[in-house]
């Protein structure tokens, strides 16, 4: 029996994506993600000749031969998938030894303006909570989840940009061209009533709105960097294997655990 948490409805997660691509528009935020990829690839002085464009399939597995690219590339879809440690591991293996795996995902502070206003408004209207806006990885993890799944050099950096829309509706509708609308696994199906609607738009005005009126939306975009182990690679020194001094890298005066500095004159 899989046991892996369900927090993500793979088959709605498909719906939108239908629904996004007949909706076309300006993806703007993808096209941002592949242009921080771009760069990041840029700065590695070495070519690729097997490149690997991540996708999983509805079971999240990854259908790719193992090590059989030396390039493994993945553009805001991992913040979907409910197995995340698992999915970077099929990534690494996927790899060829001293291959490169670059990925964008959504990071935790993403809609944070739009959690808050819907949370609040139906705490105002029905007294609870249901799933609106799904959970976003925090970049203070996503290093040490790379490390765990077998990654050598992990690096883990987040750009993030707010974007500001005439209403409330026309954030919905970048959302939707995006396909990055509600997909919990435990949302509620039913639409948001009228009146929790209002209030989340009058929150949104009052709390998270510039001085034109316009919304504001944070996009917080995860950039994940990491090696297929070869033994070519930098290895970090082990602890106590240092010949320098730290003082003397940072010209000051050691002092003996216990000694104190004496006071100046």
């Amino acid at each position: 029996m899989d046991q892996r948490p369900r927090i993500f409805d793979a088959q709605a997660r498909a719906v939108r994506q239908v629904r996004a691509r007949r909706i076309g528009g300006d993806a703007f935020l993808a096209e941002a993600a592949r242009e921080g990829i771009a760069d990041r690839l840029a700065a590695v002085t070495r070519q690729f000749s097997a490149r690997l464009d991540v996708a999983f399939d509805s079971d999240e597995v990854l259908r790719a031969p193992e090590q059989g690219a030396d390039l493994a590339v993945s553009i805001l879809d991992l913040h979907a998938i409910n197995d995340l440690p698992g999915a970077l591991v099929q990534i690494r293996r996927a790899l060829k030894p001293d291959g490169l795996f670059l990925g964008a995902l959504f990071g935790g502070a993403s809609l944070q303006e739009l959690r808050d206003s819907l949370a609040t408004a139906e705490i105002q209207t029905s007294g609870g909570i249901s799933p609106r806006v799904f959970p976003f990885a925090d970049v203070r993890d996503m290093g040490g989840l790379l490390q765990r799944a077998g990654f050598a050099l992990p690096v883990a950096d987040v750009e993030r940009t707010t974007i500001l829309y005439k209403d409330f509706s026309s954030l919905i509708a970048d959302l939707r061209v995006h396909g990055e609308t509600n997909i919990l696994a435990e949302r509620r199906k039913t639409p948001l009533s009228r009146a929790a609607l209002a209030a989340a738009k009058a929150h949104y005005a009052a709390h998270h709105a510039d001085e034109r009126g316009r919304f504001r939306a944070t996009f917080e975009i995860i950039y994940l960097t990491g090696w297929s182990p070869h033994e070519s690679q930098q290895k970090p020194l082990a602890p106590g294997s240092a010949r320098t001094r730290l003082a003397d890298a940072l010209g000051t005066v050691e002092h003996s655990a216990g000694e104190k500095t004496p006071p100046k004159p």
